[in-house]
């Protein structure tokens, strides 16, 4: 029956393609020539597309070409691509699978996202069950059935006919069990509408949900029929196997060692066996004759488990993905897309920081903020991120993977209200310093010099937000200068920028405050901090000595001579030092300020 219909529904075929395609969760994959295009419908009800390119036959090397190496050239990469785009398909349709305890751990220790672990996995745990089902079952049961006609000549033909009968029922039996799930027989109504679209266009009709719902949804290129290939000549290559190492005398021990002999030889074959498949698939698809029909026929019949009859909106996304490979293919110039994936802030958040393993939560938030533009009370769980925000969340989660401070991987940081540029040659400004930028800018005074500028941050918000100030910014460090003068020329001030060590840098002004945040980190601690701090920020700017005073020590021997009169000092202080640093201005007038913590963390000493 299956092949008279298919005869009926093949007569109008006028024409052609190697397109083929696979369903996926509530959609379709069509691959082309030189490039896949997958369409799936959301849960808004729109079609969403990912594309990629990739080398065509032709373009490959001529080895991955010749017939049988290209059936196991097509069948690793099938298996590749198949797992890869049901994962992306779950994503789009909202299925967003949590990585497991084991992948957790893999993405912390080996920093590998954790969603090419779980791809990985879930292709090697395929194998191994696909092995076990369909290699190890058949062979113990044939081995335990047919015991009793071992010596029997003709035992490899009746072990092969009953092993290959087995891998027939068993799939056949897994096929039917699936199909309890309600998502699988969806996946069976996408595979119908594929196939009914493929033969709508061979039978040269326009596409349209009218033309394609029309169509069988058989197709003499289906996996389904390869897969029935693959049982029929696995009979016949097990027939020669198993006879081979009868005659090599292989098999004169028990049935488990037997079986340890026979199941790995067969594992073996399997590429042999899929490239012959693969090679008689193409064959059988070249023509209609009554001959080929015979022989497509039981392959045919097999679809009736995996297809199904779809819907209208069903057949409307494969047409979509046939249309979309087939512009892809004619035009090489149209770009690549991605499925528009919007996703939860919860799970955006688990994933990043399966990624970025070193970062707080506070950082993963911030993250987020910078790429959904919200605020950050803004950030509730139910929020959707679209693909684009997800995926430069990810960009940026990737720089962050090696402990890598979010300032760092964004590139810039807020302070004072400022956008200020960063890179690895100076410390990120802390909020405690927005407190001494603003001391400085609530002091008297209009003429400004700012020690240890390192990204330019304090002398930065003091020309910008005290009227009528002169502001003259100095470091030792070169490089830090350079960020610090290109902050200040994108903002368009002016800024008069000194290389230098502290006071070396201006021997011959004087200034009404004199502003610094010194290092001040004692070395022995440099060791205890972050990662984040230790391993990224600038040693020069970190590091203050044994006891974390050096450069105080330094500002206090030489700051009178470089303040007028009335003038002021203001340093920011470490923590548990202020008393330590009042020593170095004994005698003279000093005001401690506490923090947003309340500690001792801005110290001003008056001339």
């Amino acid at each position: 029956m299956a092949a008279k219909r298919e005869k009926k529904e093949k007569t109008k075929a006028v024409r052609r393609t190697s397109i083929g395609g696979q369903a996926v969760l509530e959609g379709v994959m069509m691959k082309g020539e030189r490039s896949i295009a997958t369409a799936v419908r959301t849960e808004a009800g729109e079609i969403t597309f990912e594309t990629k390119r990739y080398k065509s036959a032709k373009e490959r090397n001529i080895f991955f070409r010749l017939p049988f190496i290209r059936g196991i050239v097509n069948l690793v990469t099938q298996l590749g691509q198949g797992m890869g785009i049901l994962m992306r398909s779950a994503e789009v349709f909202g299925d967003y699978a949590e990585p497991s305890k084991f992948e957790k751990w893999a993405s912390k220790k080996l920093k590998v996202d954790p969603m090419k672990i779980l791809m990985a996995f879930s292709l090697i745990l395929g194998l191994v069950f696909a092995v076990a089902l369909f290699v190890v079952v058949p062979n113990v049961v044939s081995t335990a059935a047919l015991k009793p006609v071992e010596a029997d000549r003709l035992y490899p033909l009746y072990y092969s006919l009953l092993e290959g009968g087995l891998m027939l029922l068993i799939f056949i039996g897994y096929v039917v069990s699936i199909t309890i799930m309600k998502d699988i027989r969806r996946v069976f109504m996408y595979h119908g509408a594929e196939h009914r679209t493929i033969n709508c266009y061979e039978h040269g009709l326009e596409l349209t949900v009218e033309n394609v719902q029309k169509q069988s949804t058989f197709h003499s290129r289906c996996g389904t029929t390869f897969t029935f290939f693959v049982i029929i000549i696995s009979i016949l290559m097990f027939v020669f196997i198993n006879w081979a190492l009868t005659a090599l005398g292989w098999l004169h021990f028990n049935s488990a060692i037997n079986a340890l002999i026979k199941v790995p030889c067969k594992i073996i074959f399997i590429p042999v066996v899929a490239a012959i498949s693969y090679e008689l698939l193409k064959l059988l698809a070249l023509s209609d004759n009554l001959f080929f029909r015979i022989l497509r026929a039981p392959g045919v019949a097999l679809q009736k488990l995996t297809t199904r009859k779809p819907t209208d909106d069903m057949a409307e996304v494969a047409i979509a993905a046939f249309k979309k490979v087939q512009e892809m293919d004619a035009d090489p110039s149209i770009p690549e897309e991605t499925f528009n994936i919007r996703l939860p802030i919860k799970m955006a958040k688990e994933r990043l920081k399966y990624i970025a393993t070193e970062a707080d939560d506070a950082d993963l938030e911030w993250l987020l903020v910078e790429v959904t533009g919200l605020k950050r009370t803004e950030l509730k769980d139910d929020y959707m991120l679209t693909t684009e925000q997800f995926k430069t969340a990810m960009d940026y989660a990737e720089k962050m993977k090696d402990g890598m401070p979010l300032q760092y991987a964004l590139g810039y940081t807020e302070f004072y209200g400022i956008r200020i540029n960063l890179n690895k040659n100076v410390l990120i400004p802390r909020p405690e310093t927005e407190l001494v930028a603003e001391v400085a800018i609530n002091t008297e005074g209009k003429k400004v010099l700012d020690l240890c500028t390192g990204s330019g941050a304090i002398a930065i918000a003091i020309a910008t937000k005290k009227e009528g100030a002169e502001v003259t910014a100095t470091d030792i460090s070169a490089p830090a200068l350079d960020i610090a003068k290109s902050n200040a020329m994108l903002l368009g001030l002016k800024i008069n920028f000194k290389e230098g060590n502290l006071f070396d840098a201006v021997p011959d002004e004087k200034f009404d405050i004199i502003v610094s945040n010194p290092p001040y980190i004692p070395s022995a601690d440099i060791q205890t901090l972050e990662k984040k701090v230790k391993d990224f920020e600038p040693m020069l700017a970190l590091d203050g000595g044994a006891d974390g005073l050096d450069v105080y020590r330094k500002i206090a021997a030489g700051y009178e001579e470089h303040l007028n009169d009335n003038g002021r000092l203001i340093l920011e202080l470490g923590i548990d030092e202020s008393e330590k640093v009042a020593q170095l201005f004994e005698g003279k007038e000093i005001e401690i300020k506490k923090d947003y913590n309340g500690i001792d963390r801005i110290m001003i000493v008056k001339k």
